[in-house]
C-alpha cells in the first residue's frame, strides 16, 4: 500500500512538473532571446563607436600634422574625414580647426558656423562651451548685443567650465555697446572672484581703470587679448599647438 501512494505521489509531481514547464519556459526562453539580443546590440554599438573614434583620430592626426607643414588644403581634408568619421571629442575639435582655417581665410561668418557645429557635437560642455566661447567672440564687433548675450549668457552660469572667460565676453559686449556701468561692475566682480583664472582677471583689473579713466573706447586690444587666451576643447590641450587656428580665434573686423 505505500508503494502504491508513493508511485501516486511520484506521478502527481511529475505531472505538476510538467505544467510548470509548459507555463514557464516559454517565458524564460523569451527573456533569454530579449538579454541575446541587448548583449549583442550593446556591443555592436560598442564597437561601432570605438572604430568612429579610431578613424576619427586618424583623420584628426593628419589634419594636425598637415598644419604643421604648413598645407592648409591636406589639413581641411583630413579634418572633414575627422568629422565625417569621428566621434566626440574628436569630431568637435576637427570642426574647432575646419574654423580656424576659414579665420585664417578671412572666412568669418563659416568660422562662426563651424564653431557652432562644433558646439553642438557634443552634451559636455566641457567640449561643446569652448567653441561656442569662440563663435560669440568672432561676431562680437558685428551682432546686435542681444545675440552676443543670447549666446554668453547660459556659458555664464557659475556651474559651467569657463564661466569666467564668458562672463569677461559679456562685459566686453555691454562695454562696447554703451553699457558701461554694467560691464564695470562684471570686471569688478572678475577681479574679486576666487575661481577666476589670473589673465581674466588681470584683464578685469585694465578694463576698470580704462573706465575709470575714461579711456574704455580703445576697448578693442582687450578683446583681442580675451578672444586670443580662450581654452581649447577639453582633452584637446596637448593636441593643439599654440600656432593652429582653432586655438586664437579673434572678434571679426566691423567691415565684413
Amino acid at each position: 500500500m505505500v508503494d502504491v501512494f508513493e508511485q501516486v505521489e511520484e506521478e502527481l509531481r511529475s505531472e505538476k512538473v510538467k505544467r510548470l514547464a509548459k507555463t514557464w519556459l516559454p517565458v524564460f526562453g523569451v527573456v533569454l532571446v530579449v538579454a541575446l539580443i541587448g548583449a549583442l546590440g550593446w556591443w555592436g554599438w560598442d564597437s561601432l563607436n570605438t572604430n568612429k573614434a579610431g578613424k576619427g583620430a586618424e583623420a584628426y592626426d593628419r589634419g594636425m600634422e598637415a598644419l604643421r607643414a604648413d598645407k592648409p588644403m591636406d589639413a581641411r581634408a583630413a579634418f572633414e574625414e575627422a568629422v565625417k568619421e569621428g566621434n566626440g571629442a574628436y569630431k568637435v575639435m576637427a570642426l574647432q580647426q575646419q574654423a580656424g582655417l576659414a579665420v585664417s581665410a578671412n572666412k568669418f561668418p563659416d568660422a562662426v558656423r563651424l564653431f557652432d557645429e562644433a558646439a553642438k557635437a557634443s552634451s559636455d560642455p566641457l567640449l561643446s562651451d569652448p567653441p561656442a566661447l569662440k563663435a560669440a567672440f568672432l561676431i562680437m564687433d558685428t551682432a546686435p548685443l542681444a545675440d552676443i548675450e543670447a549666446r554668453l549668457t547660459p556659458l555664464a552660469e557659475d556651474d559651467r567650465p569657463l564661466h569666467a572667460f564668458a562672463q569677461e565676453a559679456l562685459a566686453l559686449a555691454r562695454l562696447q555697446h554703451g553699457k558701461t556701468k554694467e560691464a564695470r561692475e562684471a570686471f569688478v566682480l572678475l577681479q574679486l572672484g576666487q575661481d577666476v583664472p589670473d589673465t581674466v582677471r588681470q584683464r578685469a583689473q585694465i578694463a576698470v581703470e580704462s573706465i575709470d579713466a575714461g579711456t574704455a573706447g580703445a576697448i578693442k586690444p582687450i578683446i583681442d587679448a580675451a578672444a586670443k587666451a580662450t581654452p581649447p576643447a577639453a582633452g584637446a590641450a596637448n593636441a593643439m599647438t599654440p600656432s593652429a587656428p582653432a586655438a586664437a580665434p579673434a572678434a571679426a573686423p566691423a567691415a565684413q
